[in-house]
This record gives structure tokens, sequence and C-alpha cells, in this order.
């Protein structure tokens, strides 16, 4: 079970988050916090720390290296509203295990949480696609996805949909390790370099 507590200066949002990730079988949102202070008061018995980039009093990479110098082993995910490419980059380079923006959905949360926990350091599609904007495709053009087999295209789809090889594998009835090579598959015919990557394009599927 991954532990997590949730730092967000705004009540609705703290419990809309603390409600949507502790529906998740593994993950059990064990405190929320309002402000920097409250998360710095007493040891927080969390694997993951869920916390706003810019909280009241002290932005949130300052309230994390103060949480680091005390309790080195919790794992802390940024989040924010709006952001920009200077914010993920500044709270990557601080030791931030992951970002994600709240426009995320709640699998792309859960994925992220997951994915800290296991030390994969997660970004948001959306947080991806400010380090890497995509080109605008050329007229009536897309993702060629002619080399796609059907269930490489429907991998494809829940890449973009934020889940990682152990939910996709729940959804699509595989196992894990088929889910990797369907996701290796897929990066090679798509000329990717990352998983993040794929799911950017995904994005710019029809209906989406």
């Amino acid at each position: 079970m991954i532990r997590l507590a949730v730092v967000d200066d705004q009540a609705l949002v703290r419990e809309g988050l603390a409600l949507i990730l502790g529906a998740e079988p593994d993950i059990e949102v064990v405190a929320g916090f309002a402000d920097g202070a409250d998360l710095l008061r007493d040891p927080v018995p969390a694997d993951i720390i869920l916390m706003d980039l810019y909280l009241p009093g002290a932005d949130g990479v300052a309230t994390m290296r103060q949480l680091r110098s005390r309790q080195p082993e919790v794992k802390v995910l940024m989040l924010t509203t709006v952001g920009s490419a200077a914010d993920v980059q500044r709270a990557l380079a601080a030791g931030a295990d992951g970002f994600v923006l709240k426009d995320a959905t709640g699998a792309e949360l859960a994925a992220a949480v997951r994915g800290a926990h296991a030390g994969v350091r997660p970004l948001s599609a959306s947080a991806a696609e400010l380090l890497w904007p995509r080109p605008a495709p050329a007229a009536g053009r897309g993702p060629d996805l002619s080399t796609l087999t059907p269930r490489e295209r429907e991998v494809l789809e829940l890449l973009g949909q934020g889940l990682g090889n152990r939910e996709i594998a729940g959804v699509l009835a595989l196992a894990e390790r088929t889910v990797k090579t369907h996701v290796s598959n897929v990066l090679a015919k798509l000329d990717v370099a990352s998983r993040t990557q794929a799911a950017l394009l995904a994005r710019q599927l029809p209906g989406r």
C-alpha cells in the first residue's frame, strides 16, 4: 500500500485529490495539509507527498528541501495548475520525484503516484508537453500509425491516458511482460525515445 499525503492550500482541491486517489486499491491518503508550515510541523507518515508547487508563504521547492533534510526517504511529486517549462525544470533540478499538472486525469495522477513510488520520476502528459512541445502536424496529417497492430494501437491509446504497464495489463487482460513488449514495439515503430513522447502522439489521435 502506498501511503500518500496531499499538500494544497485550496481545501476543495485537496479533498478532491484525496477522494480520487484514495479510491485506488493500492493508495491510502494518510494526511492533508494546507501549507508547508503544517507539513513540516511533525514527521509525515507517508511514502509520497503530492505537493502544490506554489504554497502560501513558501513555494513547494523550498518546502521540499526542508522536508528532505528531515525525511530523506519521502518522495515528493510536484503539482500545479498552470505551469511552465521553467517550473518543471526547476522542480526536477531540485530533486522532485515527478511533476503533474492539475489538468491530469485521475488515471494519470494515480499512475504518477505509482511511478514516483517505484522511482520512475513521472511527468503527466501536459507537463511533458511543456518540456517537449509537439510540432504542429502537416495539414491533414497526424502520427503515422499504419505500422501498428490493433493491439499496439490499444496500448498507445492507454499510454495517452497516462496508464502504466501494470494498469494497461489489467485493462487489456495481458501479462505485464507482454505489455512491456508492446510498448517497446510502439516506441520503435513510431520512432520516439520514450513512452511520454508516445503518449503525446496518442493525444493527437482522431476523437481525442
